[in-house]
């Protein structure tokens, strides 16, 4: 594993229906668009993203957010076991107090869905 804070992004997959294993690492570089693109289609993932943004007040800070992409279009059995395994996966990341479900893309919007959540949350 990576050093802290050398990465941007992990993203998840259940792996013979039973092990969460990384399947993505995305380098600091990345952006929150290179996160969502690297997410499938049409098929479930957990992600885990450090996104920077300013407060309200103009400050820059920085959340780690954990994502359970679970799209209407996924078939069914992987979208039962993504949510029957996402509490033990989100019990696992210890710190992480920002959780977002997304079903479609519009639900991965960053300015639309994602950053007020994180506002709150400042």
């Amino acid at each position: 594993m990576q050093e802290p804070y050398k990465l941007r992004y992990f993203i998840y997959k259940i792996q013979d229906k039973k092990t969460v294993v990384i399947e993505k690492q995305g380098e600091r570089s990345k952006t929150y668009d290179d996160f969502v693109e690297d997410l499938p289609e049409n098929d479930c993932r957990y992600g885990l993203i450090d996104i920077e943004f300013e407060t309200a007040d103009g400050r820059p800070t920085s959340k780690i957010v954990f994502i359970s992409w679970n799209p209407d279009t996924a078939p069914v059995r992987p979208k039962m076991l993504y949510s029957g395994s996402k509490e033990a996966i989100k019990s696992a990341l210890v710190g992480v107090g920002i959780h977002i479900n997304a079903t479609d893309h519009s639900e991965l919007d960053f300015e639309e869905a994602i950053l007020p959540v994180m506002k709150k949350f400042t």
